[in-house]
């Protein structure tokens, strides 16, 4: 037998040659199908494009309108807040600084005429609270303590400025001896002495009568700086100093 019958024989015994390669070549195709799914042809000369719209809804509102003008806002100027055209609440101490911001309050809102005095402790600079004082005379400013009230010390004499002085049964009063630089009290000086006068001059100039001024202020004084003194408002009253 030739070699050539023995090649023919090998390739009959199963299947032609073409065959199996026809095999092969399929289950290769298979496989690369599985790992690599056709995507959709895209032909060249077309494409996709995906927009994006926001809508935004606007509602048209009135404008606000206030009761008051603008200008009558709320604002704080050291211990004073203004609450309305014509009203501050003072709260706290008077130091250097406040009668220049009561300056600027009164330039602000020119017309505050009433001082609520909720819980006033005096001060730290008694030279800027007497001026503060005549500041507050100067506009013509009536000063109140409401109900749960209470003005102390020094504020005592910012109360007298009002031009009109009024005060609720339940307020109180607390006073009590000043106290110099040098920590000297009313009591150290002799009684002659000018440094009394400028106490005394204030009341009258606020309207207190002599008389009564220096019974008050010999009252003050007889509390020493570290103790106090609790007045209500009818006491307040017996020395001509409540509306």
């Amino acid at each position: 037998m030739s070699s050539t019958d023995h090649l023919d024989i090998i390739a009959t015994a199963d299947e032609p040659a073409g065959s199996r390669g026809g095999f092969l070549v399929g289950a290769f195709l298979l496989f690369a199908l599985l790992l690599f799914p056709v995507q959709p042809a895209i032909s060249a000369g077309s494409y996709t494009v995906t927009e994006t719209v926001e809508i935004f809804e606007y509602g048209l509102e009135e404008p606000v309108i206030w009761a008051e003008p603008a200008g009558t806002a709320y604002g704080q100027y050291g211990p004073f807040r203004v609450v309305a055209a014509d009203t501050v609440e003072m709260t706290g101490t008077v130091d250097s600084y406040t009668p220049a911001l009561f300056r600027q309050m009164m330039k602000h809102f020119p017309g505050i005429k009433r001082i609520e005095m909720l819980d006033c402790d005096g001060s730290v600079d008694e030279e800027a609270n007497l001026r503060l004082a005549r500041m507050i005379r100067n506009a013509g400013i009536s000063t109140h303590v409401p109900a749960g009230g209470s003005v102390r010390s020094g504020a005592v004499e910012l109360f007298l400025a009002g031009i009109r002085r009024t005060a609720h049964r339940d307020a109180e009063f607390v006073v009590h001896s000043w106290m110099d630089e040098d920590g000297r009290e009313a009591n150290d000086y002799p009684a002659n002495d000018p440094v009394h006068s400028e106490y005394l001059d204030y009341y009258a100039e606020m309207g207190v009568p002599r008389g009564t001024a220096q019974e008050f202020y010999a009252l003050t004084n007889s509390v020493p700086f570290s103790e106090q003194l609790r007045l209500s408002r009818n006491d307040m009253a017996r020395f001509q100093m409540v509306h």
